[in-house]
C-alpha cells in the first residue's frame, strides 16, 4: 500500500507527459504539495473527449474527507485490484473506464527488517518521473462547479523482492502499479474492465532497486539544525464492503 508520496512537479506535466495542463493556478507558485498525503490536493492524468493526455488537480483519496458520512472515516487512497469492481466506492468507475495515470517522482514506504519502522524512499532507475495506475471521480459541487478525486491501485506484493520487504511483519504485502511509458495511453482508453486488469502487475525489482533507499534519520525539532517533522497520519480502519 501506498499513503504518501512525492508528486511530479507541475512543469512535468507538459514536459515528461506530454499532457494539457489544467491543473489550475489558485496558488501563488502554481504547484501542490511536494508530498501527498491523504485529502491532498495532487496532479492526475486522463484523456480527453479527443484521446489527449490531460492533466487535472484532484483530491488524494477517492472518497474525500468532506464526502463521508458524518462520523465515519475510511481510507481510499488504495484500491485493491482484487475487490475494485466490487466495492461501491470503486466499481462504478471502474465499470465506467474512470482510468487515471498518477505522476510522481516516487513513494515512500515504511521497512521493519530493523525491528523498527525505517521510511523508504522508492522510485524507477531509468527516469526520474513515472506514474502509477489510478481511478479519478468527479464530484458536482453545490455551486455548480465540479470538482475531482483519485486512488492508486494496489496488488499482492508477498513475492516481490523487494516491496515485499515493507509494511508491518504479518501483513499482506500490497504494491503500486506502475505503468511502463509506451501503456500510458492504452491504459487510459481501456474501457473494458477485465481487459484492463492485465494492466495490474507488479514493477520488476530489479528496475526499481538503485532508486529504493531508507531516508536519513530526521534530526530531532529542539536541534537548531532540525528538519521540520512530515505529517503523520492517524490509523485508520480498514476500509470495509461499506464503501
Amino acid at each position: 500500500m501506498c499513503v504518501n508520496y512525492t508528486p511530479s512537479r507541475k512543469d512535468q506535466m507538459v514536459k515528461k507527459f506530454f499532457a494539457i495542463d489544467k491543473t489550475g493556478s489558485d496558488r501563488a507558485n502554481n504547484e501542490w504539495e511536494p508530498e501527498a498525503w491523504q485529502d491532498y490536493a495532487a496532479p492526475f492524468i486522463t484523456h480527453d473527449g479527443l484521446r489527449r493526455r490531460q492533466a487535472l488537480r484532484g483530491n488524494y483519496g477517492f472518497i474525500p474527507k468532506s464526502k463521508l458520512p458524518k462520523g465515519k472515516r475510511f481510507s481510499t487512497m488504495n484500491a485493491r485490484a482484487e475487490t475494485i469492481g466490487e466495492l461501491t466506492s470503486y466499481a462504478r468507475a471502474w465499470r465506467a473506464g474512470q482510468r487515471c495515470l498518477i505522476p510522481l517522482q516516487n513513494f515512500f514506504e515504511p521497512n521493519y527488517e530493523s525491528g523498527a519502522s525505517v521510511r523508504w524512499q522508492i522510485g524507477v532507475n531509468t527516469s526520474t518521473d513515472f506514474a502509477v495506475a489510478g481511478l479519478y471521480r468527479i464530484w458536482d459541487e453545490e455551486d455548480g462547479q465540479q470538482s475531482f478525486s483519485f486512488t492508486q491501485i494496489t496488488i499482492n506484493a508477498d513475492e516481490h523482492p523487494l516491496i515485499s520487504r515493507f509494511q508491518q511483519p504479518g501483513d499482506e504485502k500490497r504494491g503500486l502499479v506502475i505503468i511502463p511509458e509506451q501503456d500510458y495511453d492504452d491504459w487510459l482508453d481501456c474501457s473494458n474492465p477485465e481487459m484492463a486488469r492485465a494492466f495490474l502487475q507488479l514493477y520488476p525489482a530489479d528496475a526499481m532497486w538503485a532508486k529504493a533507499a531508507p531516508l536519513p534519520k530526521r534530526i530531532s525539532k529542539k536541534s537548531s539544525n532540525a528538519e521540520p517533522s512530515l505529517p503523520l497520519l492517524p490509523s485508520l480502519p480498514i476500509q470495509t464492503s461499506l464503501f
